[in-house]
């Protein structure tokens, strides 16, 4: 009973919605009626601005940090901690609090990672940015990066297990699933981005053409 306890109090941790708050408490819009109606970090950078956007993007890792520190906080065991990662990232998509309507889970993921490895979080929020720089937009990086990531998980104990010392094929499934719902989320941006019209950030290569 503990355990269901706690796996609900991470599911909840991952529903606060925290774009609509933000956007409600302090800009009086729900962020769900402009720009591409998610309620995730890139709509937020979108519909309210850069100090808005960073504020959320801290706030939807830190869901999946806390989620996945319960374990260690409560001393849970014999639990693998990255269960209550999942249910932050199902809150996070299927936010109760937000008529279960979510975002895209890749902040709340990484947030997962963060507690559950550092050096992984650092080696995932590395190749994103690298990914970003090149291509200027957040849809594609966050597609590409998810893929390689769940390689990752496989291959990193194999041939640099100091970025992942140890094999979790309850990570690597996690990651699968993850990255599947993340590509599947981002159907209308992969139409988009055929046709040339996605947005692109103003960094990386893109600017530096211009």
């Amino acid at each position: 009973m503990k355990i269901i306890l706690f796996l609900f109090i991470a599911y909840l941790l991952g529903s606060i919605p925290s774009g609509v708050w933000i956007g409600q408490l302090f800009f009086k819009k729900d962020i769900r009626q402009f720009g591409s109606g998610n309620t995730g970090t890139t709509n937020t950078f979108r519909v309210l601005g850069k100090q808005a956007g960073t504020i959320v993007l801290f706030m939807d890792i830190l869901k999946g940090t806390l989620a996945t520190s319960l374990p260690f906080i409560f001393h849970l065991d014999n639990i693998n901690p990255l269960w209550f990662g999942c249910a932050a990232i199902l809150g996070h998509t299927f936010p109760i609090f937000a008529r279960f309507k979510g975002g895209k889970a890749v902040a709340t993921s990484a947030g997962m990672l963060l507690a559950y490895n550092p050096v992984f979080f650092f080696f995932s929020v590395l190749l994103f940015i690298i990914l970003l720089f090149v291509t200027s937009m957040v849809s594609l990086s966050s597609m590409v990066a998810a893929v390689i990531i769940t390689l990752a998980t496989v291959l990193a104990p194999q041939i640099a297990p100091f970025i992942l010392p140890k094999q979790d094929w309850l990570l690597t499934v996690i990651a699968i699933c993850v990255s599947t719902f993340i590509i599947y989320r981002h159907k209308d941006n992969i139409s988009r981005i055929k046709n040339g019209t996605e947005s692109r950030v103003p960094f990386g290569l893109n600017q530096i053409k211009k």
